[in-house]
């Protein structure tokens, strides 16, 4: 994928978890959670199509069918096309499961009362929906992997280069999507507490919004990460000796190390702030924050950038030597 193209995708995948953020904030009973989507949707849509005759009812039914059998049906298509293998029978748990969550979707009174009242409605779209989600990811991960055991260097490089892309996709929903749904939600939470106060709020609403740059940063810097790992993926599948890869591996190198200092400078300066303006925040969300995921995922990207600049050097000594 051309790295315009992923830019693209990221923007526009922005800018709808940004709409969607807005339309939780407005319509709480349709966009209630992001786990929930698009079965929530589709749930509610199949709800109001039922109640709206007998016909209606129908069509929802026969709707509802379909639309929990279409994992099924991939396989059987799969089937036609080449061997099935043992992932492919997470596709057929998934129609499986989508029977329960669209059900649940549909009817989600009853299951509360079933628990008695003890559990939101929030937390049970959210469960169901995590449940099919994570059905979804793992089939996904596990068909990469397969594709990467069998496959040649040129095709698992182009794999590598999908996951990545993906990578960044989720680190555009952690900024734009869950980081930007709780920085709304802190703000709601300081003006429900403060009723009476709204004046002595500026520098509290300052502090929630470098709270969601510093908890972002992280993110932003995978993302540039990714976008360097992915030139320097371009460069190796071009020629993995050439002075082009040794670049790009140094550049990433680089980044990567910057990454880390500035994550890592980020949380102490920002755990230290509210030491400065005590007296004048009414809202302090201090603790010793560390974003291992993203460190991990940095040190990684450190880690092999390094293997393949010793690599480069190691194969120059010995054609020294030949």
């Amino acid at each position: 994928m051309k790295q315009r193209v992923l830019v693209g995708i990221l923007i526009v995948e922005a800018l709808v978890c940004i709409l969607f953020v807005s339309l939780q904030t407005s319509f709480a009973g349709v966009f209630s959670t992001v786990m929930a989507f698009p079965f929530e949707q589709i749930g509610l849509g199949l709800r109001h199509l039922s109640l709206s005759g007998e016909l209606g009812n129908i069509v929802a039914i026969v709707l509802y069918i379909a639309i929990c059998l279409i994992p099924a049906a991939i396989v059987l298509i799969l089937w036609k096309k080449r061997k099935l293998y043992a992932e492919d029978g997470l596709l057929v748990l998934l129609s499986a499961v989508l029977f329960v969550v669209l059900y649940v979707m549909i009817n989600p009174g009853a299951l509360r009362i079933s628990t008695g009242g003890a559990v939101g409605l929030t937390v049970v779209k959210t469960i169901y929906g995590s449940v099919a989600y994570s059905i979804i990811c793992g089939y996904i991960i596990l068909r990469v992997l397969r594709r990467i055991t069998i496959g040649k260097a040129d095709k698992n490089i182009k794999y590598i280069s999908v996951m990545l892309c993906l990578l960044n996709m989720l680190f555009v929903y952690m900024i734009f999507g869950a980081g930007l749904h709780d920085v709304i939600g802190h703000f709601a939470a300081l003006r429900g507490g403060n009723i009476g106060n709204e004046h002595l709020l500026g520098p509290s609403y300052i502090f929630l919004v470098l709270q969601f740059f510093v908890d972002a940063l992280p993110h932003v810097m995978n993302i540039l990460i990714v976008f360097s790992a992915l030139r320097l993926l371009y460069e190796m599948k071009e020629d993995r000796f050439s002075i082009e890869t040794v670049t790009a591996a140094k550049q990433t190198t680089r980044l990567c190390t910057i990454a880390l200092v500035a994550i890592t400078l980020a949380n102490i300066a920002f755990n230290v702030l509210p030491i400065l303006f005590i007296g004048t925040l009414l809202v302090i969300n201090v603790s010793v924050q560390i974003p291992i995921l993203s460190i991990i995922f940095v040190m990684v990207a450190l880690l092999l950038t390094r293997i393949i600049t010793e690599n480069k050097q190691l194969k120059d000594d010995n054609d020294m030597f030949i």
